[in-house]
This record gives structure tokens, C-alpha cells and sequence, in this order.
């Protein structure tokens, strides 16, 4: 069972990705979306709609069709909320390598 965090911390995370991180939400669903799922075209919208111990999830749209994507942490299950962070910039980090995309520098 992954760890669920607190509904005040997980609406926190999913306003703070939202409304200050929408290109990373982009980049990131971009680069961890199926080969299959691109054949249905590029990702032109994504939104972090849920998080847990395990992973995020996003809601993307492609040719129009909304669909589920869930990442998984990649330094494994988390029970911190600090430890989000750390596993969405890691993801952020790990598409920017994937995709060829110079990294901002992390405050």
C-alpha cells in the first residue's frame, strides 16, 4: 500500500505544481509518457491532479483527449512530504536529460 499523505498537504503540492510549475508538468509528462501513448500525439496540456507514496499523477491532453498518467518516484516509495519535492525535481532533472532540455538551476 503506498503512503497516502494528508488531503491539506496533497492540495498544497497540486496548487504549487499548477499554478508555478506548468511547463515542468509539460516536460515532465512528455518525457515518461509511453511510446504507444505518443503515437496519439504530443502532449499539449498537463496538470498534477494526485500524489501518494509511490508516484504523481497527471492529467494530460493529447489531440484534444484528456488521459491519466501516473510516474513513479524515481528514488522509490516516500512517506515525507520533503521528500516530494526532492522526487519532483529528480523527475524534473531525469526528463530534462531525457529530452535534450537544459535544466534551470534548483533554489
Amino acid at each position: 500500500m503506498p503512503h497516502i499523505f494528508e488531503a491539506d498537504v496533497v492540495s498544497a503540492i497540486l496548487r504549487h505544481m499548477n499554478g508555478d510549475h506548468t511547463d515542468d508538468n509539460l516536460l515532465i509528462t512528455r518525457a515518461f509518457s509511453t511510446a504507444e501513448a505518443a503515437e496519439d500525439g504530443e502532449i499539449t496540456d498537463a496538470a498534477m491532479t494526485d500524489l501518494d507514496g509511490d508516484g504523481g499523477v497527471w492529467k494530460v491532453t493529447r489531440s484534444g483527449v484528456q488521459s491519466e498518467l501516473r510516474i513513479a518516484w524515481p528514488s522509490g516509495p516516500i512517506t515525507e512530504r520533503p521528500a516530494v519535492r526532492r522526487e519532483v525535481v529528480a523527475l524534473y532533472d531525469l526528463a530534462c536529460e531525457k529530452l535534450g532540455v537544459e535544466p534551470r538551476p534548483h533554489a
